[in-house]
């Protein structure tokens, strides 16, 4: 793809999903970096909230987008509308059925993926992005589910929610990172509130501009094996302004551990390499940034946003190709 066209392909994620800026070797090292998306200086509309059936007003959008059960787009700016129709009338529905999107949502009232992406479409038209380069978004989202997937093994100590649930997130992230502390609370919420559903994982990814990143990453690992891993974790983020090793130790003691030991551990580095291992494993799983999050080893980048109705989005996606054996639901 043109380096332009996929520019705007993600500018129109970024626009639709609340773009959250995050830490990088090429934002703060100024390393070579590859195209992103702009950011917007005002968040996205949310979509539209789903209400029974109401004509589109003003003819902006025609008849496409009346008469959809369950869906009302009356309150879109007309231009919105507008860029919304031609997306319903030129689009096919990802379920795989041989009807556009707009004829899917009609027709086939039980396709739920169809409810999905008609509101990211949505989401995308009323942030003023053309029906042209949503169609080609949408593309580009759903055509990564087939993307080969990251393989990535994490001690089951540093995951929460149950073992056996259909989708695993895993977070690298880098204790000294803003970005990440500001994800942290938001990530962990989701995961709690999906926890049948969601076994999220974190995995420290020290980056070489953090100088305390290190040393924190290996407290969190030197925690995981007294059996507190979360409760460090979230304590290194709450004090990530002071992550000196000596107020690392200081952090352990007040959890209740031998900061002692904590201390001993890092002066030997005795869990150097495996928190070079982890780092291997993000970097070959393409990592430039953090906090980076993929869905069952499909890439979510930070860059397109994280919100609760972001990652529902995409976790109720997942779900459904998991349940159709790495395909979407046929009518």
């Amino acid at each position: 793809m043109h380096p332009d066209r996929r520019n705007r392909v993600l500018l129109a994620l970024t626009l639709a999903l609340m773009a959250l800026p995050a830490c990088s070797k090429n934002s703060e090292a100024a390393q070579p970096a590859q195209p992103t998306a702009p950011k917007p200086s005002t968040p996205a509309p949310a979509a539209p909230p789903a209400q029974a059936a109401v004509p589109a007003t003003g003819g902006s959008g025609g008849s496409m987008l009346s008469g959809i059960p369950g869906m009302d787009f009356s309150a879109l700016p007309p231009a919105a509308q507008r860029e919304l129709s031609t997306v319903l009338s030129d689009e096919f529905c990802y379920c795989g059925c041989p009807h556009t999107l707009g004829q899917c949502l009609k027709g086939h009232t039980t396709c739920q993926h169809a409810k999905r992406m008609t509101r990211l479409a949505a989401r995308q038209a009323v942030a003023g992005v053309p029906a042209t380069d949503i169609i080609v978004a949408l593309s580009e989202y759903y055509s990564a589910f087939r993307a080969p997937r990251q393989k990535l093994e994490v001690d089951p100590r540093m995951c929460m929610g149950d073992a056996k649930a259909q989708v695993t997130l895993v977070e690298f992230s880098d204790f000294e990172c803003p970005y990440c502390g500001k994800a942290r609370p938001l990530l962990e919420a989701f995961a709690k509130k999906n926890a049948s559903r969601v076994r999220f994982c974190n995995v420290p990814f020290p980056l070489p501009m953090h100088a305390n990143a290190v040393p924190a990453g290996q407290a969190v690992l030197w925690a995981r094996d007294q059996g507190k891993f979360w409760e460090m974790h979230d304590a290194l983020f709450e004090n990530a302004q002071n992550l000196s090793p000596a107020n690392i130790v200081a952090i352990a003691n007040k959890l209740g551990l031998k900061g002692a030991e904590l201390q001993k551990a890092l002066q030997a580095g005795t869990y150097a390499k495996e928190l070079e291992k982890y780092k291997a494993l993000g970097t070959t799983a393409g990592i430039r940034g953090t906090p980076s999050i993929f869905f069952n080893g499909r890439v979510y980048d930070a860059q397109m946003g994280l919100t609760d109705e972001a990652l529902t989005h995409t976790l109720e996606d997942e779900l459904e190709w998991r349940a159709n054996n790495n395909a979407w639901a046929a009518d």
